[in-house]
C-alpha cells in the first residue's frame, strides 16, 4: 500500500512539474514576442536582428519544459524512493 501512495504521489508531482514548466515557458515566449514586436514597432530597420534574438531566446526558453520532462520521467519511471520500501 505504501509503495502505491509513493507512486501515486510521484506520478502527481511529475504532472505538476511539467505542468508548470509548460505555463512558465508558455508566459515567457509570449513575453519575448511581444517584447520583440514593441522593439519592432518603434524600429522597424532593427526588425531582423530582434527577430533572429527572439528566436534564440524561444529555443533556449523551450529547453526548460524539455529539461521538466526529462525529470519527471525519472521521478515516475526510475523513483528511488520505491526501493527503500
Amino acid at each position: 500500500m505504501e509503495k502505491a501512495i509513493v507512486l501515486a504521489f510521484s506520478a502527481f508531482g511529475a504532472c505538476l512539474g511539467i505542468g508548470l514548466a509548460a505555463l512558465g515557458a508558455a508566459l515567457a515566449d509570449g513575453n519575448a514576442a511581444s517584447k520583440m514586436l514593441e522593439g519592432t514597432a518603434r524600429q522597424p530597420e532593427m526588425g531582423g536582428k530582434l527577430l533572429t534574438n527572439m528566436l534564440i531566446s524561444v529555443g533556449l526558453i523551450e529547453s526548460i519544459p524539455i529539461i521538466a520532462a526529462v525529470i519527471a520521467i525519472v521521478l515516475v519511471f526510475a523513483n528511488p524512493y520505491v526501493s527503500m520500501l
